[in-house]
């Protein structure tokens, strides 16, 4: 990363122009530079307020040749007329290094742990920065292993790829999310960033209490634009925290785990922000220009030279639509795609991961070997025959099934149960302690159920356990 970046440029067209507030709509701010310069479209204007605060508002179109206007990344609650507003003459900066491991930032980071102010000796990056070239990239094929059952058998994620989590509401994507910042910190003893974007001060309260209870926070750099905050504040602060992971990726050369919660919420502010700014609304209401910001912010997360970013998303489906557009946008950029089931959910089946909608583009024979793509392929195919089954079974009743396909059924529900695990993160609610597995005991374990070598052990010795060891225990 070349010096320039970490240093705050002046423009190239009069250095910082002083200007003054004209116009004030909910967040959408017009300020006039008279006989100035206008900033560009994307750096940041700073605005004093009488309150002793700073309000900053990122320029988003030139209304004409003396006036800007802008969407605030605070409350813009106090600001009035005529307040003075001085181009930064860059665009939003961060703080980034081992700095910002244990805090919690906002969207322009300032700390709101209740810390010290980061020291001027911080470098800082600039918020909106190109994607790596396609030839910097490092393409990778390695598994990145996560010890949880189901994704590694049926959905490996890639080390320096994108995958999403992908589920309506109460189905258990930020506890996912949670597990596997956990477990990034304590097997492959990685850095962590988490962007959190519109959820509640409640989920992000909770997260900074269980990190610190488990002794993974001075790992983790945590940045919040919460459902309480202005849409400029949820738009942005995803790109805040990718630049944080991409310093620590080009920097400091560390591989890096991104995780976003949630990508709908991005989207969403950035519809907010297009009908704010005046833009006609595009399909079922987004914004117009849908693609193109989930595109700035994914293309973004890359492997280069020694290091990586690794990013898992959890994306919010309304309505359990899976055809919504900012959901299948999404689709488009992942290398691994893990869907959340509802009905597994209301079962008590978790994590709720559906066998057979979650994919992998790493799910290959050639990558992942013949022993593994052999194993998953099974695993569907007899989950698959199951539910099949399952409206002949509700209707008549086990009794009218052949013995072939009654003892599928069986295999099939125990596979189910099998994939179930208990989280560590939620060890204080359930009673139960955490486990990981290595991938090479749960495809054991997967051939060992599929064989019949567990048909004497009843269904329910198979729930919430991590090896298969543990069901034979249960059933000693």
């Amino acid at each position: 990363m070349e010096d320039a970046e970490l240093q705050t440029t002046e423009t190239s067209l009069g250095g910082r122009p002083d200007g003054h507030v004209v116009a004030v709509s909910g967040s959408v701010v017009d300020i006039a530079f008279p006989g100035k310069m206008l900033p560009p479209i994307g750096h940041a204007v700073e605005i004093q307020m009488d309150t002793g605060r700073t309000l900053t508002v990122e320029v988003q179109q030139h209304v004409d040749q003396t006036k800007i206007r802008g969407v605030a990344m605070q409350e813009t609650a106090g600001l009035g007329g005529g307040m003075a507003a001085h181009d930064t003459g860059a665009p939003i900066r961060v703080p980034a290094g081992n700095a910002v491991l244990g805090r919690l930032l906002n969207v322009v980071g300032e700390p709101i742990d209740h810390g010290a102010p980061f020291g001027t000796d911080v470098p800082r990056l600039p918020i909106h920065r190109k994607a790596p070239k396609i030839s910097e990239q490092k393409g990778s094929r390695d598994i990145f292993l996560t010890g949880i059952k189901t994704i590694d058998l049926l959905a490996p994620l890639v080390q320096g790829g994108k995958a999403a989590m992908f589920g309506g509401a109460g189905v258990g994507k930020t506890v996912l999310i949670m597990e596997l910042i956990r477990s990034t910190v304590e097997h492959h003893s990685g850095i962590s960033v988490f962007a959190g974007i519109g959820e509640r001060s409640r989920e992000g309260h909770e997260l900074w209490q269980d990190l610190k209870n488990s002794g993974v926070l001075e790992r983790t750099a945590l940045v919040f634009g919460q459902m309480n905050e202005p849409p400029g504040a949820r738009w942005r602060v995803g790109m805040s925290a990718l630049t944080i992971a991409e310093y620590f990726r080009d920097t400091l050369e560390q591989n890096v785990l991104l995780l976003i919660d949630n990508v709908f919420r991005f989207v969403q502010a950035g519809s907010e922000v297009s009908g704010l700014l005046g833009r006609l609304p595009s399909r079922v209401g987004y914004q117009p220009t849908l693609s193109t910001e989930i595109a700035e912010l994914q293309e973004r997360i890359a492997s280069v030279r020694n290091a990586s970013v690794t990013s898992i998303q959890a994306v919010y489906v309304p309505a359990d639509d899976f055809t919504d557009p900012a959901v299948a946008e999404t689709f488009t950029h992942l290398d691994s795609s893990i869907v959340l089931s509802r009905e597994m959910a209301s079962q008590g089946l978790y994590p709720a991961i559906d066998p057979l909608a979650s994919t992998s583009g790493l799910l290959d024979p050639s990558l992942v070997g013949a022993e593994h793509y052999d194993t998953a392929e099974e695993v569907r195919r007899l989950i698959e025959h199951y539910r099949e089954l399952q409206e002949i079974i509700s209707l008549l009743g086990m009794e009218e099934l052949s013995a072939a396909d009654r003892q599928a059924v069986g295999r099939a529900r125990r596979l189910i149960r099998y994939l179930t695990q208990p989280f560590a993160v939620t060890a204080q609610f359930t009673g139960m302690q955490g486990v990981s597995v290595p991938l090479e005991q749960t495809l054991r374990d997967c051939r060992s159920i599929m064989r019949g070598d567990t048909d004497e052990i009843a269904e329910s010795d198979f729930y919430m356990i991590g090896a298969l060891d543990s069901a034979k225990q249960g059933a000693a």
